[in-house]
């Protein structure tokens, strides 16, 4: 005979509730804990093969194409090497229901498995990747993408196609201990359901929400501070820990990390304000760009204080697109279109001529001083794909400091000046001179030194997630901008 139990009622975070599947002699349990975001599920059954499955089941009710994203660890040596943890999609909560899942067994296969319809044998395709931590299971129509990593790491992924599970389903985490007569537990850490833009979604006019999130860097944990339905975007951090500046709708806001709480800033006339704003290094002073009529809706630079008020215009060529200050707080660095090209200028904050300092064929964007003032960092489609270079302040001695199969972004150097934070865009996925909104992206790190970049964060974004500095003071937060579509 074939049960369900009946859901318990408690708060389980982004679960509506959560259930024993199938057959088990053990009852399961998932617990949330909401200061750290974390999900411990404890599960038990014979197995999630063959005809029919046997788990514990954390499970929120979905329709149409979402994205599920998690962080995942088994608790303690386990007793079967084939038990299972992982992101499971059902047409039912009948234990031979069709379903997909992406699965970690306890002997580190990872794999996507699937029943095509009720009552079906389970088929399977295995990843080239063992002992992934980091799941994640999309549907986009019947297509069903699994990609797996091992935290720091690009994802493996692995699809099937022509699986219809409904329009409706039941999607969640879920444990299998494939041993009737124990449990296992697993504890799933940044878990996150996306529901992405649609396929014909017009960029600059049709937006999704927005989640302003805080990463720690040294563990990777995200937490969500802040969520509106609409474009919120690039996030200062302020020198004095207080606030972080983002960009909503064309005006500028100051968000409270106390009392998690915005407050709009006045820029008096300066209201159609691109997501190119940077604070100066002392925080007295915001550059912003804006977009006027009398510069025929083109960007240009000003500078207004932190406080607010009304903005002095620095630039007068446009378009002109704010990135970056001199420690010293003397200079301007931005990248303007002249004659047809992108480069990297600089001009004295008070305004007068501007320098330029780049002069290669292609798009030269995201400039910005390091913490020392002895380098400037940008980044560059002059070798094909967008990568990551640096240049003296007068530039001189422009050197590729990346080299690799990504569109890398916004270069943000850490305020103790050890670090580099990125956002990449896969080969293949965007053309090397577009960062657009609603990709899969990664934000990536690395020493200043040199190195291999790591992947901190695994982020549904793009356009605005990181556009601007957005280190916290002490080098080991980092704030930046997810999205999802928000009922």
């Amino acid at each position: 005979m074939s049960i369900t139990t009946f859901p318990q009622k408690k708060s389980l975070g982004l679960f509506e509730a959560n259930a024993d599947v199938g057959e088990v002699k053990r009852a399961g349990s998932t617990v949330f804990d909401a200061a750290s975001g974390q999900y411990t599920v404890e599960g038990s059954g014979t197995n999630t093969w063959f005809k029919r499955d046997d788990f514990q089941f954390a499970w929120k009710q979905l329709k149409g194409d979402f994205i599920l994203t998690a962080r995942a660890k088994f608790v303690g040596p386990g007793v079967d090497p084939h038990r299972k943890m992982g992101w499971i999609i059902r047409s039912s909560m009948a234990a031979d229901s069709a379903q997909a899942s992406a699965v970690v067994h306890g002997d580190g296969l990872t794999s996507l498995q699937f029943r095509r319809a009720k009552g079906d044998n389970t088929e399977e395709v295995k990843s080239t990747l063992t002992g992934a931590d980091v799941i994640q299971l999309r549907r986009k129509g019947n297509t069903l993408i699994m990609s797996a990593a091992t935290y720091g790491e690009p994802f493996v992924t692995t699809q099937v196609s022509e699986i219809s599970l409904g329009d409706d389903v039941y999607a969640g985490l879920f444990v299998c201990s494939h041993n009737p007569e124990v449990s296992e537990k697993a504890i799933f850490s940044d878990v996150q359901i996306t529901v992405p833009a649609k396929d014909d979604f017009v960029p600059y006019r049709d937006y999704i929400g927005s989640n302003l999130e805080i990463l720690d860097v040294a563990t990777g944990n995200r937490k969500i501070v802040y969520t509106v339905t609409d474009s919120l975007q690039a996030p200062n951090w302020t020198p004095d820990d207080k606030a972080l500046i983002y960009n909503r709708n064309g005006r500028l806001f100051s968000f409270d990390l106390n009392q998690k709480s915005p407050t709009e800033i006045n820029t008096d006339f300066a209201v159609n304000n691109n997501n190119d704003h940077v604070l100066s290094f002392d925080g007295k002073w915001l550059g912003i760009s804006n977009q006027s009529k009398e510069d025929n809706n083109q960007s240009n630079v000003y500078l207004v204080p932190i406080s607010g008020g009304v903005p002095k215009k620095i630039t007068t060529r446009a378009p002109s697109y704010m990135h970056g200050w001199s420690p010293d707080g003397k200079w301007l660095v931005y990248t303007g279109s002249r004659n047809d090209n992108f480069d990297i200028y600089k001009i004295s904050s008070k305004g007068g001529e501007e320098i330029r300092l780049t002069d290669a064929k292609g798009l030269d964007d995201g400039s910005e001083f390091s913490p020392d003032g002895k380098y400037i960092y940008f980044n560059s489609t002059r070798t094909g794909l967008m990568q990551i270079w640096r240049m003296k302040p007068d530039g001189s001695e422009q050197t590729q400091i990346t080299d690799d199969g990504f569109n890398n972004w916004f270069p943000h150097i850490s305020p103790d000046g050890k670090w580099i934070m990125m956002i990449s865009y896969l080969k293949g996925d965007v053309k090397s001179e577009d960062h657009p909104f609603y990709k899969q992206v990664y934000l990536r790190l690395m020493p200043t030194t040199g190195g291999k970049p790591k992947v901190v964060a695994y982020v549904y974004g793009g356009q605005g997630t990181m556009n601007v500095p957005s280190w916290s003071p002490d080098s080991k937060r980092i704030a930046f901008v997810s999205n999802s579509e928000i009922k």
